[in-house]
């Protein structure tokens, strides 16, 4: 597996994420940000957007849950569409269960961890989990500047998913640009987050390609 781009719509226009969503055909996923305004203090979309979404394009949907309580509400992401779906750990009641449930009804069960949360106690549910998702800025909002900080995390990810030899995904999600890539990269991640980066260009689709090619080295 190479490396993958997935830009976020948190940073698209909203009232045309059809439209938004077209300017990015070369994109490998589609990131979904949803807010609860609980786990976070903002608030986004829902399922209903999300099925809407799923009809307009061909592109997978890769749904990041900010919200509480993931273990009620993640299957319902799967039967909304999407392709991929991520809780966070520090949200999630019974983890290794509900990754489980969310690859049972046909989706990517994937694990997010915010800036301060250490990704060693979570070494054994590494070959429940087809992604982790390490968020290097605090979630709840786009536009942050990257968290330098958080690259050790990522290479120590890197480090245990090597160990034990599974094939899961390392995602990066935060202030990703052409700046931060190549840093990302060379920590070892291989799947990247970028809102701000991709929405800000004249050209979405041609900054998909320019962040490609820098992680690509």
């Amino acid at each position: 597996m190479g490396i993958q781009i997935t830009p976020s719509i948190l940073n698209a226009d909203l009232a045309s994420l059809s439209a938004e969503v077209a300017r990015i055909g070369s994109a490998d996923w589609v990131h979904v940000d949803v807010m609860d305004g609980h786990f976070v203090p903002n608030l986004t979309l829902g399922v209903p957007v999300i099925e809407s979404l799923a009809r307009s394009t061909d592109l997978p949907l890769d749904a990041h849950l900010m919200i509480d309580d993931p273990d009620r509400w993640a299957p319902a992401y799967v039967e909304a569409g999407c392709g991929s779906v991520t809780f966070h750990v520090e949200a999630a009641k019974a983890p290794i269960r509900l990754a489980r449930e969310i690859r049972a009804k046909g989706a990517r069960a994937s694990m997010a961890l915010k800036p301060a949360t250490p990704i060693d106690p979570y070494e054994d549910l590494l070959a429940e989990l087809d992604m982790v998702l390490i968020m290097t800025v605090e979630p709840g909002f786009g536009g942050q500047k990257f968290l330098d900080l958080c690259l050790p995390k990522i290479r120590r990810a890197r480090e245990l998913m090597d160990k034990h030899g599974v094939e899961t995904w390392l995602q990066v999600d935060g202030g990703v640009s052409l700046e931060t890539i190549e840093r990302c990269a060379e920590a070892g991640a291989d799947v990247f987050v970028a809102g701000s980066a991709v929405y800000a260009a004249d050209d979405p689709d041609r900054m998909v390609a320019e962040l490609r090619a820098r992680a690509e080295g």
